[in-house]
């Protein structure tokens, strides 16, 4: 399983928000160049993260993207289940009528647990928590090259 470009850069941009002043308005052609994304794919990653309500949209002049909540109560399962759907890695477990075999199939069991153990990975980060990652690891670069 690979996630989508959308959902890459739908991470990489709700970080990016997350590290403005709180209730900072950024417009959309700055998270384009620092995000190196288009206009057209921006709106479309923004759309979903708007409906769930993790971003928010001021229009007119001055508008552009805030975060809608606290980035410590984004985790990076919020923002994938927001651009993918729900987490999940067989047809079997979207639906128990695919498969005829799920009573006594030992790979829907794994499937399950593996679903499972990917989920409370995902949810167990804050974007806070990789914001605070991403300053770190930028501080041991800047310290590293001086």
């Amino acid at each position: 399983m690979v996630i989508t470009r959308a959902t890459e850069y739908a991470v990489r941009t709700v970080i990016f928000l997350a590290q403005q002043p709180k209730n900072e308005i950024v417009l959309k052609k700055d998270i384009c160049r620092t995000q190196e994304v288009t206009p057209a794919f921006l709106t479309k990653i923004l759309q979903p993260l708007i409906k769930v309500g993790i971003v928010t949209s001021q229009r007119g002049v001055g508008g552009g993207f805030l975060l809608a909540r606290d980035p410590n109560e984004i985790t990076l399962l919020d923002i994938l289940q927001a651009e993918e759907g729900q987490l999940k890695l067989n047809h079997c477990l979207v639906d128990t009528d695919v498969c005829h075999r799920d009573a006594y199939c030992s790979a829907h069991e794994v499937w399950h647990e593996a679903q499972t153990e990917m989920a409370q990975v995902l949810n167990r980060y804050s974007i806070a928590d990789l914001v605070k990652r991403q300053d770190e690891k930028l501080n041991f670069l800047k310290n590293k090259a001086s």
